[in-house]
């Protein structure tokens, strides 16, 4: 690998620290927990944009062509994240803000994109798995904001709840397993960066084990909110006691 990435990744991670600092001078008022998530959010909104350009018109196609030589745009996408993965990595550890997997997730990602720059290949598929990851975050930094705010538990939180829901078990899930099916069957990637797309799409299904856990938690929560309200809506109180109609 040439000095050329190293220093593109030097200029992001400045680039996104720089942000984060200069967030945190605008919102004073806000935690460092609010300001990287802004960050996270204006990362997430850029790499979904960049990287399904490159995977669905730049080319080459993921699904056909992985193991595929790097092209320039690819690797200008790969080391713009991997200074945000290093800026972020380091903040959740220094904040401890998140949970092993959350970590886990981060240090394979840097992994994956380290791999893809250094073999000159592979960054087709390494591309389209930043696509899927990075496809549910800003709803992920938008709930956060609602809760934060005190706006979840109302129409616009369920809204943002269901699409998250929706486009994990959708992309994640069912587009991660016919990708990584086309990266196992195909004789091209090296052996070790088809074993990192199974760990990746493992990761993918402990997420989505404690995304349905949650789905499901807060469904009946719904549905007893739902009941209590419908079972009082045809009361009246007599002498301070209910009474149906």
């Amino acid at each position: 690998m040439s000095l050329h990435p190293f220093l593109l990744v030097a200029c992001s991670l400045t680039a996104w620290i720089t942000l984060y600092l200069f967030i945190c001078q605008l919102n004073k008022n806000k935690t460092y927990e609010w300001n990287c998530r802004l960050v996270t959010l204006i990362h997430g909104a850029l790499i979904i944009s960049l990287s399904a350009y490159v995977g669905f018109i730049d080319g080459p196609w993921p699904f056909t062509h992985p193991g595929s030589p790097n092209t320039l745009l690819q690797v200008h996408v790969l080391c713009l994240t991997l200074g945000y993965f290093f800026f972020d990595l380091c903040w959740c550890v220094y904040f401890q803000t998140e949970k092993a997997l959350m970590l886990t997730h981060h240090i394979l990602s840097i992994l994956g994109i380290i791999m893809a720059l250094i073999l000159g290949e592979s960054a087709t598929e390494v591309n389209a798995v930043l696509f899927g990851s990075e496809i549910t975050n800003p709803l992920l930094q938008v709930r956060w904001f609602l809760r934060e705010t005190a706006r979840y538990d109302t129409f616009l939180g369920d809204t943002v709840d269901f699409l998250f829901v929706a486009l994990f078990t959708t992309v994640r899930i069912g587009v991660g397993a016919w990708l990584l099916y086309c990266e196992l069957t195909s004789p091209k990637p090296y052996w070790f960066v088809k074993m990192g797309g199974i760990a990746m799409y493992a990761i993918s299904w402990c997420f989505m084990i404690s995304i349905w856990r949650f789905a499901w938690r807060r469904s009946l929560k719904k549905y007893k909110m739902w009941k209590d309200n419908n079972g009082t809506s045809g009361q009246i109180h007599y002498n301070g006691h209910p009474k149906s109609l």
